[in-house]
This record gives structure tokens, sequence and C-alpha cells, in this order.
């Protein structure tokens, strides 16, 4: 049996967040379907709104603190991600976009991303299209065609209706790209030594 990593990242701003039960309900779905095609899963929640300050150090002095240098290396070494926004002026948060602005080159090349945004108002719904979709393509990850998009009204029963079939629709299809593939790993920072005989052999020649 495969375990498969799922990094979800939530950049709610209020306790409780819609946004944060959105990447809950997605991140079951999504070990639902992968356990049902034979994959254990480990998922690891990223909540951006007490790394806040580390990203904005980050992008003033470019070291990342502990914290935030966790959460890059989950998302190096994840299989999928599960990524949920919610809607200011009609795109992503500034938190959101900040997180993706700092990760290490190539960490979501090929990476299976499962796009999802919760707004006020349905109003707010092509943002999946005009501002997720393209970040992600930029990134060069693969994002599922389904993305998910909860407005007010759609919490009044997630057990059913419109919102429950696109969350059971858009794990299945991120299920689909992860099952099968190769299990990725953290990076290790050892991973980049060279080996010292090598280097003396070198020193030699």
């Amino acid at each position: 049996m495969t375990t498969r990593t799922i990094a979800v990242v939530t950049a709610g701003l209020s306790e409780p967040s819609s946004t944060s039960l959105l990447g809950a309900r997605l991140a079951e779905a999504a070990t639902a379907a992968l356990r049902e095609r034979g994959d254990d899963v480990l998922v690891e929640l990223i909540e951006l709104r007490p790394l806040a300050h580390q990203l904005a150090d980050n992008l003033l002095t470019g070291f990342a603190a502990a914290d935030l240098a966790r959460a890059q290396a989950t998302i190096a070494g994840a299989d999928a991600v599960i990524a949920v926004t919610p809607v200011f002026s009609a795109s992503y948060s500034g938190l959101f976009k900040t997180f993706f602005d700092v990760l290490e080159a190539d960490s979501l090349a090929g990476v299976p991303v499962l796009m999802a945004a919760t707004a006020g108002t349905a109003r707010h719904s092509l943002v999946l299209e005009h501002a997720l979709r393209p970040l992600f393509a930029y990134l060069r990850a693969t994002t599922v065609p389904t993305g998910v998009f909860a407005a007010s009204e759609d919490w009044g029963d997630v057990s059913s209706g419109a919102l429950a079939d696109r969350i059971t629709r858009a794990a299945g299809e991120l299920a689909g790209l992860v099952s099968g593939r190769p299990a990725r790993r953290t990076p290790d920072a050892f991973d980049q030594v060279e080996d010292f005989e090598d280097l003396l052999r070198g020193l030699e020649s």
C-alpha cells in the first residue's frame, strides 16, 4: 500500500473559517477516493493565517522562518495539493498569493492541484477560471478539471446538493491523477551534498 501525502493550503482569515471548512471537506473526500483505489493517505494542513508575519518577512529578507520553511517542505514533498482561498476584490487573497510566491521553484511542477474558493455570493464563482487556474498553470501544476466554489448559500446542507456533488467529483478527479504515480518525498538537504571522496578525486585530477 502506497502512502500519499495531500497538502491542504487554506487562506481563511476568520475563526472558524468557511475556507478552512471547505478545505477539510475536500481533504475528507479525496482521502476516501484514494483509499478506494488502495492507497493510504496522510493529510498535512497548512493554514496561512498564522504564517502571515513570516510570509511578509520572507518577502523582505528572502529567508523563511521555521514554520514557513516546514510548510514549504510539505508542499515540496506532497503528492497532491488542495488549495483554498477566500475571494477578495474578485480574486484570490493576498495571503494566498504570497504563499505561492515564496515557494521554491518547481515545487508544484507536475503536482496535481485541486483549486477551491469561498465567497459571500455566487457572482465570484469564475475566480477559479480567471485567477486560480492561470496561477497554477504558471507554476506548472496539473490542475483537476473541476474546481470547487462555495458561496454562503451553499452551506445549507453540505451532505447533499450541488456543493456535495462538486466536492465528490473534484476529489475523484484528484485521486485519479494521484493514484498510480510514484510517491513523492520531501527533499532532503543532504541530497545535494557531494561525496567527500569524489571531491578529493576532483582536486587530484
